[in-house]
């Protein structure tokens, strides 16, 4: 196993700061490989701590990016305190701004509303909706919390509104039009933006 904490995709530097997950989805990418780029297995040996992070960002010329991105193999809100300590350190030292991808389950890890905390120091929030109700949700999703899960990561988008400039909720290319339509009607009910990414296999 590796400990490949931070790497680089297109023009932003990743963050990979735990294997953990609340949800076990059945089209996710390290279901199928170890990592997404250059060969290097995003598979931790133990979570990296908050310094550790910080070093690892400081080998880069970190004027070479346009953003931070919490993302890798598994859930950053599984470690939100330390999400927020490790962007108050990035804001300290650098100008870049910082966006979570997170399957939206922050406040139901955390057990409390914890989207205030998130204030100055997330530039942008995606979250994955990647279905049009709660019961595809979780078919597709295996999510701890249940059916919960769905109207969870909703209410954790309209909450980080308050407090995060950026709030995008986001589909997977593979949902057929129909679907993606659903979707889309999600996200401006709620009054956030939409994307449609691309499936990694």
């Amino acid at each position: 196993m590796s400990m490949t904490i931070t790497y680089e995709l297109e023009d932003s530097l990743y963050l990979n700061i735990t294997n953990r997950c609340s949800s076990r989805c059945s089209f996710c990418v390290r279901n199928n490989a170890d990592g997404i780029t250059d060969g290097k297995s995003l598979w931790l040996e133990r979570e990296p701590t908050i310094d550790e992070v910080i070093a690892d960002v400081q080998r880069y010329d970190i004027s070479k990016y346009k953003e931070f991105v919490f993302c890798g193999y598994g859930e950053p809100m599984m470690r939100a305190y330390d999400v927020i300590e490790i962007c108050k350190k990035l804001k300290a030292e650098y100008l870049l701004p910082i966006r979570i991808n997170t399957n939206g389950h922050g406040n139901l890890i955390c057990g409390f509303d914890i989207t205030s905390q998130l204030n100055g120091v997330i530039d942008s929030v995606s979250i994955s909706l990647n279905a049009k109700n709660k019961q595809i949700y979780q078919e597709l999703c295996r999510s701890d919390y249940g059916e919960a899960s769905f109207d969870g990561l909703l209410d954790f988008a309209v909450k980080c509104k308050r407090y995060v400039p950026h709030v995008a909720l986001s589909v997977v290319d593979i949902m057929c039009d129909n679907d993606i339509q659903a979707c889309t009607a999600l996200a401006q009910k709620i009054g956030v933006d939409f994307k449609v990414r691309k499936f990694v296999p």
